[in-house]
């Protein structure tokens, strides 16, 4: 399990509510069994309140996975004393998104569907300057180079060493090739690199062609994170919103957008074809 507090929080009250809703016990019943009030249960549960261990003991206990206790102490002692890997760039990001900052560092597979821009793992400095720069124009430059920093920074994931880096598995559309027309070198750097990125092992960038729209896709970007190694809590899809980010963790959602990434990927090209549609495209620019 990923040491960040922000992910362990988030698993703890996750985990507590599937758990209780497994037993078929109510927050109610949970309430009554801790002798705490019905609110205090929806704030476990929901992660605005960390449990006691003595607190955690007990509903573990009572929703009949007692074996699971010494776990889950051990994950409460790290969310109380860790560290979050970004906490050098407090600030840089809106608050919702330190979930996912941690959730993308934790995943052992990152799987995306982008219909407008490169995804942000992928992006070079110079192109994430002209992404946010197209969206708030009177940005101080102090506060863009930070978020540059903070965007390269969750790039280390790719190229890790310990533990291994996620299988990261991206469909982008066409669409996205042609971007940044009003700096041509920009974009030329961007597929460079994407090249180089797709010659990972770990990597795969297939392009979705202009000629299969309308398609799946057609509601928007979005990810979906996995962690086959957390008891209960195997996929999360997220999209991004422009007032905030949006997590689902509930695998009938989940399993929606995966569908959906299925027919993504059975329309995209094959990544070798894939490849020569973005030399084709760096060659345009040339």
């Amino acid at each position: 399990m990923a040491a960040s507090p922000t992910v362990l929080r988030w698993y703890i009250a996750l985990e507590l509510g599937r758990l209780r809703n497994e037993a078929k016990l109510t927050g109610g019943q949970a309430a009554a069994r801790l002798g705490c009030s019905h609110g205090h249960i929806s704030h476990l549960e929901s992660g605005r309140t960390l449990p006691k261990q003595a607190e955690l003991e007990v509903l573990l206990d009572f929703y009949g996975v007692a074996e699971r206790i010494q776990p889950f102490v051990a994950l409460l002692t790290a969310a109380r004393t860790g560290k979050d890997w970004w906490t050098p760039f407090a600030g840089t990001a809106p608050s919702w998104f330190d979930l996912y900052l941690g959730l993308e560092s934790a995943a052992s597979q990152i799987e995306t569907y982008d219909a407008m821009i490169v995804p942000g793992l992928f992006q070079t400095p110079g192109y994430t300057n002209a992404v946010i720069r197209a969206v708030e124009t009177d940005l101080p430059k102090a506060e863009l180079d930070r978020r540059i920093e903070l965007r390269l920074a969750r790039q280390e994931i790719l190229t890790r060493d310990s533990p291994e880096p996620p299988m990261v598995w991206s469909i982008l559309d066409e669409a996205v090739l042609h971007g940044t027309a009003t700096d041509p070198a920009i974009m030329r750097e961007q597929l460079e690199h994407l090249l180089a990125l797709a010659a990972r092992p770990n990597i795969t960038i297939l392009v979705l062609p202009l000629a299969t729209r309308p398609h799946a896709g057609t509601d928007g970007a979005f990810k979906i994170l996995s962690f086959p190694d957390l008891i209960g809590t195997p996929a999360v899809a997220y999209t991004d919103g422009r007032i905030r980010g949006s997590y689902y963790e509930n695998p009938a959602d989940v399993l929606r957008y995966r569908n959906t990434l299925t027919r993504l990927h059975n329309a995209a090209c094959h990544p070798e074809e894939s490849q020569a549609t973005m030399r084709h495209r760096l060659e345009e620019l040339s």
